[in-house]
């Protein structure tokens, strides 16, 4: 899954894409940067890899 990190101001490809559920119940997805190991967030459901 790809999310945009702060750190690096590029899209990366999401290490280790947790889901997690926002405190107004919708879902979100945690991982951490590949290039620079900064947590990342993506709102919406965690796609599987096909």
């Amino acid at each position: 899954m790809e999310a945009y990190c702060l750190k690096c101001r590029a899209m990366q490809t999401m290490l280790t894409p947790t889901p997690i559920t926002m405190k107004n119940g919708k879902p979100a997805t945690t991982g951490t940067c590949p290039v620079c190991g900064t947590k990342m967030f993506k709102i919406g459901k965690a796609v599987p890899a096909a």
